[in-house]
This record gives structure tokens, C-alpha cells and sequence, in this order.
């Protein structure tokens, strides 16, 4: 299983917030390129970066980071956040970004991203789904749709989505385990899906359950900030 932590961007900092919540940030690193640079040191192939301001904005703000982290480190880096627009697609792939991860489009306008995954290819895609009680949630997790979760990836692996990351929004940023029953769902539903667990890991007791489960990677972030999870001990 693959092991992709990851970076949560604020104003250039490296950050984490709780549920979503952007008064509940805790800035961790003011350097994200040193974070990168001791996951690469450490034999981390994958990251995992987020722009928050561009989440918040709706269009991409951090770029000059993915740029940066790119140029400067030898990880495959998915990047997400704001990616509302063709634009925003450009400017992330330029910027060094391996795929770009898209979430809220995905939900919210349907044909725009399908348009996407034809003019690039579906496998410089990462889809992203928050999840609450098996339905996607959008708007920083404040709306939860009707839109059952498996729905959502039938509709997509349909279009040649083949890689999605899912994070269970009651779980995330808590550190009291991830929603292993529905990441268990879902790959015995999809098994033709590279299926990445996120949100809720507390050590490595739950990346071993995850593995168990058969998810193909998983997401890491505030574990390895806080000391539950050593950068060793995941590789």
C-alpha cells in the first residue's frame, strides 16, 4: 500500500486544520519545501499537497508552492484546491503538479470536469470525494448532498476515472481512526479502482487495517505532525 503524505498550504505555510475548520489551523512548518524535502529523505515517493487558500477562494493560489516543491524535490505530487477552471488545470500541470486533484467540480459541474479528464487524460486525475453518512459533501464539508458516495464513483469510472481518494468528513483531522467499514464497501464494490484512504489515521495500527481492507494507498497528514507516526516506521 502507498503511503502519500501530506501538506496542507496557508499563506505559504505549511499547516493542518480540524474538520475543515479554518479557525481550528495549526501552523506546523513555515517552510513546506523542508516538510518535502524529509519525506523524500525518508523514501516517501508520493505527496499529497493541498492549497487551502485556493479551496477557500476558489481558485488556485499556492501554485508558486507546487512550483517550488516540484522543482526542488523528486516527489509525485497530486495538488488540489480552487481548481474551478480550465485555467486553474494549466497552471497546475505547468507548475509541476503530476495530477491534479479535483473534488467539488467534479460534483458541482459534471460536464466540465468530464471535459477535463478528455482534453488531459483521466489518469492526470485524482478525484476527491468527502464523504458524510455514505453522501458527498461539499462547500468545506458544511453541505452534505443526496448523492450516494458509490453513485458518484460508478458515474466517474464510467468516464476512465481509475484513482479517487476519499475522506469520511466525521473522521478527518480527529486522530480517532479512519471509516474503515466504508473504505471496505467500496473496494469490494470497485475493484478496478486505485482507491486511497484519507482522514482519521491515529497510527500505524490503522494503515495496517486499511492495507487489510485493500485500499490501494492512504493519505496521512496530522498523525506524522503530532508524533503518532514516524516518517521511519512508514517506510
Amino acid at each position: 500500500m502507498e503511503i502519500i503524505p501530506a501538506i496542507d498550504i496557508i499563506d505559504g505555510k505549511c499547516v493542518r486544520l480540524t474538520q475543515g475548520d479554518y479557525e481550528q489551523k495549526k501552523v506546523y512548518n513555515e517552510r513546506p519545501l523542508e516538510v518535502a524535502r524529509q519525506f523524500e529523505d525518508a523514501g516517501l515517493r508520493r505527496l499529497h499537497l493541498v492549497d487551502l487558500d485556493g479551496a477557500k477562494a476558489g481558485a488556485v493560489k499556492n501554485w508558486k508552492v507546487l512550483e517550488t516543491l516540484a522543482g526542488k524535490t523528486g516527489l509525485v505530487i497530486d495538488f488540489g484546491g480552487g481548481i474551478k477552471t480550465e485555467a486553474d488545470v494549466e497552471i497546475v500541470f505547468n507548475s509541476g503538479a503530476a495530477l491534479a486533484t479535483v473534488g467539488s467540480v467534479a460534483v458541482k459541474d459534471g460536464p466540465l470536469f468530464v471535459s477535463w479528464l478528455q482534453a488531459y487524460g483521466a489518469d492526470k486525475f485524482l478525484l476527491g470525494a468527502d464523504v458524510k453518512d455514505e453522501k458527498i459533501a461539499v462547500g468545506g464539508w458544511l453541505e452534505t448532498t443526496d448523492r450516494w458516495i458509490y453513485d458518484f464513483i460508478a458515474e466517474y469510472m464510467e468516464k476512465g476515472v481509475r484513482q479517487l481518494f476519499c475522506t469520511d468528513v466525521s473522521k478527518d483531522g480527529l486522530l480517532q481512526g479512519p471509516a474503515l467499514d466504508l473504505y471496505k464497501n467500496i473496494v469490494e464494490k470497485f475493484p478496478g479502482l486505485h482507491f486511497i484512504a484519507s482522514g482519521g489515521v491515529s497510527g500505524m495500527g490503522d494503515v495496517r487495517r486499511l492495507e487489510e481492507v485493500g485500499c490501494a494507498g492512504v493519505i496521512i497528514g496530522k498523525a506524522i505532525y503530532e508524533g503518532r507516526i514516524t516518517l521511519k516506521e512508514l517506510c
